[in-house]
């Protein structure tokens, strides 16, 4: 087992950020440190299966020195450097918080998976589980353990709504029935007053993880279910 040889003073507040392909995860990620950089000390870990491709989309975009952006090429499914084996990510983030102590923030991207993805507490304090319009208006009230488990819930791209013949305002309803009244974002990196309800929630978040006031709840098992893979086969996960 790794030896996380992080101390009080390097242990940074580890964010983690899961969703469907294609809902905007990276771009959620760069609004953050777009907008906090000057506030926070920050890292990111990105997760592709075989790929580096959301880390250099984030150094292309500026938004942090390259070198406080890695990439983790997992070689399985998602989840399961998330949740059923960390031990990759967690070594990343600890090598992070080392090499760049003090560190803040660190976030985690998963790659894209399914609405049962979600993250270890043992290896990210709070998570954020991203959805977008133009993925359909009905997603966020089928549920399941990234819907219903994570700390906050981000509804993205909210101004493609017209476009896609979505009800934001039904789809943010929806989303909070699912989530017990749980914290629902509705989200355009294109409006300002939303970005800074995000930035305001990873405030509010760092603070109380910093005051000792913030438990990393485990959102529970994911759920049964099945990958395919582009020669056909599927391997499943009970």
């Amino acid at each position: 087992m790794h030896d996380d040889t992080t101390t009080p003073q390097t242990r940074a507040l580890r964010l983690g950020v899961a969703g469907p392909v294609g809902t905007g995860k990276s771009s959620v990620i760069a609004t953050i440190c777009r907008h906090l950089r000057d506030d926070f000390a920050l890292g990111v870990i990105t997760n592709d299966i075989y790929t580096d491709e959301d880390a250099r989309f984030l150094k292309s975009e500026g938004v942090l020195p390259e070198e406080r952006i890695r990439a983790v090429e997992t070689g399985s499914c998602p989840h399961t450097a998330i949740r059923d084996d960390v031990t990759m990510n967690l070594m990343a983030v600890e090598d992070m918080e080392r090499d760049f102590a003090p560190l803040d923030i660190v976030l985690v991207e998963s790659g894209g998976d399914n609405l049962t993805a979600t993250f270890s507490p043992a290896l990210v304090d709070a998570q954020l589980f991203v959805l977008d319009v133009a993925g359909g208006g009905d997603v966020a009230r089928k549920g399941g353990p990234g819907i219903s488990g994570a700390d906050l819930l981000i509804i993205n791209k909210i101004d493609l709504g017209p476009h896609v013949d979505v009800d934001v305002e039904q789809m943010v309803a929806d989303a909070e029935k699912a989530r017990d009244g749980g914290p629902v974002l509705a989200l355009s990196r294109k409006r300002a007053d939303t970005v800074e309800k995000l930035c305001d929630w990873v405030r509010k978040m760092h603070k109380t993880y910093a005051g000792g006031g913030h438990i990393p709840v485990d959102p529970g098992p994911m759920a049964p279910h099945h990958h395919a893979h582009d020669d056909g086969h599927t391997h499943n996960h009970d």
